[in-house]
């Protein structure tokens, strides 16, 4: 059984949103897979991945709120910002060689899922705008985000 699984209620409709929340969401069953096997160089490996794939994450949702100048994009950034100083902080305990992996698990499993459920459920309105529209200029903007962040 996984960690953590994908639920209807965590759904967005919002395909680009959805898919990385979902990959999100893998990862943290890796981590947890990898946390299992007791191989640490495995689990830093994901535990890396991870935390890299939230930081792109989060960068590609704050561009898409600036674009649809979502007003809460400050006060959303700053909930980001306060998540990666106590992600930060685990980070560098396991350089130090701390096994942070399982209370990392769980820091994400709460904040993601508390997260997703309210306040990026507060933007979808916002950004739903940008990435339904039809507008050449949105599609070239949207198709270029897309670009600069799936890679």
């Amino acid at each position: 059984m996984a960690f953590m699984e994908w639920t209807r209620e965590l759904e967005f409709g919002i395909d680009v949103i959805d898919d990385q929340h979902k990959r999100i969401i893998q990862f943290i069953n890796e981590l947890d897979d990898a946390c299992r096997t007791g191989n640490h160089e495995e689990t830093n490996l994901v535990m890396e991945g991870l935390l890299n794939y939230t930081i792109t994450h989060f960068e590609f949702e704050e561009s898409l709120q600036e674009k649809a100048d979502y007003p809460f994009l400050k006060a959303h950034r700053r909930i980001h910002e306060i998540f990666m100083k106590k992600v930060a902080d685990v980070r560098s305990r396991s350089d130090r060689g701390e096994d942070v992996a399982p209370e990392l698990l769980k820091l994400l499993q709460g904040w993601l899922a508390s997260h997703i459920k309210g306040e990026d459920r507060d933007y979808v309105e916002s950004i739903r705008k940008v990435t339904a529209s039809t507008d050449k200029e949105t599609v070239g903007w949207m198709k270029n985000l897309l670009r600069r962040f799936t890679r």
